[in-house]
């Protein structure tokens, strides 16, 4: 946690700009919340900046979220992130069957919402998920919008979790000095 209090606000951007999908001003609001003592500390900056975002940037940030298994899927055209979640969840293993449906939900909650579903698809398989959009389409307008809201929190809380993991590891596999 250290090396992160240490960075200025572009380098702190640059590293975490990445946890909100296209959305860097996350970043550069939690920033401006730092210092931060711990993980915890560190990820309640983010949320924070979230939740106190206008409406209009918190439904910027949904509507900037790819479809799952869509066409930016197809075309190779994911953040690095998103990729690899969805990869590691099946989505681009699905059968004939689950695209037919994925493609049909991705398509009618568009059309009911206005923006993408929005499931954090770490350590889930293509079912759980499908069946999940399928029954969120039942929801509220209100409902949904806070609904992808919590899951792109948890999906930044996953990611960012990893990029300390990955700092602290950094910092531990740095050879140490021997005693004489």
């Amino acid at each position: 946690m250290s090396d992160i209090a240490a960075l200025d606000e572009e380098s702190f951007v640059g590293r975490f700009a990445g946890v909100y999908e296209h959305s860097p001003w996350v970043a550069r609001e939690a920033w401006r919340r730092r210092p931060f003592a711990d993980f915890e500390a560190l990820a309640r900056s983010f949320e924070t900046a979230l939740r106190e975002a206008p409406e209009d940037a918190r439904l910027a940030l949904v509507r900037a979220h790819p479809e799952l298994g869509g066409r930016e899927a197809r075309e190779g055209a994911l953040t690095e992130e998103s990729a690899g979640e969805q990869a590691a969840a099946g989505l681009n293993r699905l059968t004939g069957e689950q695209v037919r449906r994925l493609n049909d939900l991705n398509r009618a909650y568009a059309e009911r919402f206005g923006f993408p579903l929005v499931i954090s698809v770490r350590g889930r398989h293509p079912n759980s998920i499908l069946d999940e959009g399928e029954a969120r389409l039942r929801n509220s307008s209100e409902q949904e919008l806070n609904g992808a809201i919590a899951q792109i929190t948890r999906i930044a809380r996953l990611r960012l979790r990893d990029l300390v993991a990955e700092n602290d590891g950094a910092e531990t596999s740095r050879p140490q000095p021997r005693g004489k």
